[in-house]
């Protein structure tokens, strides 16, 4: 989709999508800012009865949840339909209690988009690794979750 008003369209409705979600909601999990070029996404959780642990933290599930779909869908959108894009494993580095909101920001930039290119164009599977931090209102880091992706161009795609 090279049309940036399309894309602009897509990135707004797939923000109101994401914060329409049902696990998102009750969460407390909100899509803050998509980017119109669908290359960068802000998203910001608040401390609720829904998403506190028994110490009175947000709960660990809910901070890797308000991670989880969001570099997948990214790379979905930049490469488009010829290719398959999964999350593959993901860890979590739990640094310090989140005792109020957390935000994450994440980006996808040409160098990554190449590499996967070049990796995937015979076939060849491609395992990107990603980093997101999870940092509370005054910027200190509460998680750091580490991701793999999954990227490999679909058959038909290699053919043409």
């Amino acid at each position: 989709m090279s049309n940036p008003r399309k894309r602009a369209r897509r990135a707004r409705m797939l923000r109101w999508l994401l914060n329409l979600y049902p696990p998102y909601l009750g969460a407390g999990i909100r899509v803050q800012h998509i980017s119109p070029d669908l290359r960068s996404v802000k998203v910001a959780m608040k401390l609720t009865r829904w998403n506190r642990n028994y110490v009175g933290t947000q709960f660990g599930g809910s901070l890797y949840a308000m991670v989880d779909p969001f570099y997948m869908l990214l790379l979905i959108e930049q490469l488009g339909r010829d290719y398959i894009v999964w999350d593959k494993a993901a860890s979590i580095d739990f640094i310090a209690p989140g005792k109020g909101p957390v935000f994450a920001e994440f980006h996808v930039d040409d160098a990554l988009l190449d590499d996967i290119r070049q990796q995937t164009a015979t076939g060849k599977k491609c395992l990107p690794r990603v980093q997101v931090d999870i940092r509370d209102g005054a910027g200190e880091l509460v998680a750091r979750v580490d991701k793999t992706l999954y990227v490999r161009l679909k058959p038909q795609a290699r053919l043409a």
